[in-house]
């Protein structure tokens, strides 16, 4: 008997279908998997704790500028790599636009901060808000495409969008707005004597992504993500609302991304759309995922810790004069990644466990 509709669980004397969808295969190895280390949660949850307990130290043991702003934005940008393995990594959706959504939060914050006077938190999760809307109207078309054509359509809307906001006057056109000085508090989220209060804001954003991505992935949700993206058709014949499912990680990821672009906009202090609403973005954070391991929870936080020290030190030595240099390096990356190890950093771990085991 061929289920019509989704299964879940699967019943007792319930029968697979001969050939089995994705969805299935998902579903199954997740079990094996919650079997397999099921005796190893305390080590995890150890190792975790020691962890986050290193982090929280890290600032106080390395009092200079520069750890302390390595680590903010290796905390960023490994953000912005959860937030895009939601859509990229989990529901196969491969999307270069992304700086729409990291734009949209650095505006967004900005402007109510310089138009209305509002607190940078509330323009922060507007930004989020606006970018979860956006979200819904760029998806409605785009996921009308696949595969390429996808990946093509966003990169379209993405130079729009930057073409767009190079001629606003209102919202400083080319030349770009920059934030007031105002008093050193937690309100105005900004900090002038110490990087010690943003290294914390980051590491925090960086915990909810993580927080949230660990859910979805544990969750039926994460399993809708990835039946989508094994066989579109499949997860189709199984009753999953394809369409509706794809919307959601879009928007889990467009509302992190914004996150970041308002996080961004306080740090910086100045925004324009050469800084915001540049290509590089998106490709960063398609590159972080890619290179820990896409789909997985803890993929994009290696990719970033990775690559973020990488690209900090091309810019310290190169400088002005490497303009573009690091372009070709995040491709050369991608292209050497995605021939000789598509499951990045993750899928080498896993291996050599598999070699380790035997």
């Amino acid at each position: 008997m061929i289920p019509s509709g989704p299964i879940w669980p699967p019943g007792p004397g319930s029968v697979w279908p001969l050939r089995r969808s994705p969805f299935h295969r998902a579903k199954e190895l997740q079990v094996f998997l919650r079997g397999r280390f099921m005796g190893t949660n305390k080590s995890k949850y150890l190792g975790l704790g020691l962890g986050a307990g290193l982090f929280i130290l890290y600032p106080h043991l390395f009092t200079l500028p520069f750890p302390r702003h390595l680590m903010i934005m290796i905390f960023l940008y490994a953000t912005l790599g959860l937030a895009w393995n939601m859509i990229g990594g989990y529901a196969g959706q491969i999307s270069l636009g992304h700086v729409i959504f990291f734009g949209t939060g650095a505006y967004t914050s900005t402007l109510l901060l310089t138009k209305l006077g509002l607190s940078p938190w509330v323009g922060m999760l507007a930004g989020g808000g606006l970018s979860v809307v956006i979200s819904f109207i760029i998806g409605w078309p785009c996921f009308k495409l696949a595969g390429h054509y996808f990946a093509i359509a966003t990169i379209a809307i993405a130079e729009i969008a930057q073409v767009v906001m190079l001629n606003w006057d209102w919202a400083g056109g080319a030349v770009g707005l920059t934030l007031p000085i105002l008093p050193e508090a937690f309100i105005n989220f900004e900090f002038h004597s110490s990087k010690l209060p943003y290294y914390y804001i980051a590491f925090g954003i960086f915990l909810t992504a993580l927080g949230v991505t660990y859910l979805v992935d544990r969750s039926k949700l994460g399993y809708y993500f990835k039946a989508i993206k094994g066989d579109l058709e499949a997860a189709k014949s199984v009753g999953v609302n394809v369409i509706k499912y794809k919307f959601i990680a879009l928007a889990i990821s467009a509302f992190f991304t914004s996150l970041c672009g308002s996080f961004y906009a306080q740090y910086v202090l100045f925004i324009d759309p050469d800084s915001v609403f540049v290509m590089s973005i998106s490709i960063i954070a398609c590159l972080i995922a890619t290179l820990g391991g896409v789909g997985t929870v803890w993929g994009p936080a290696i990719g970033a810790f990775i690559l973020i020290p990488i690209s900090e030190m091309t810019r310290i030595y190169l400088g002005g004069g490497g303009k573009g240099t690091d372009l070709i390096i995040y491709g050369l990356l991608i292209m050497i990644i995605s021939i000789y190890q598509p499951f990045g950093v993750i899928g080498i771990a896993k291996r050599f466990q598999k070699k380790g085991s035997r």
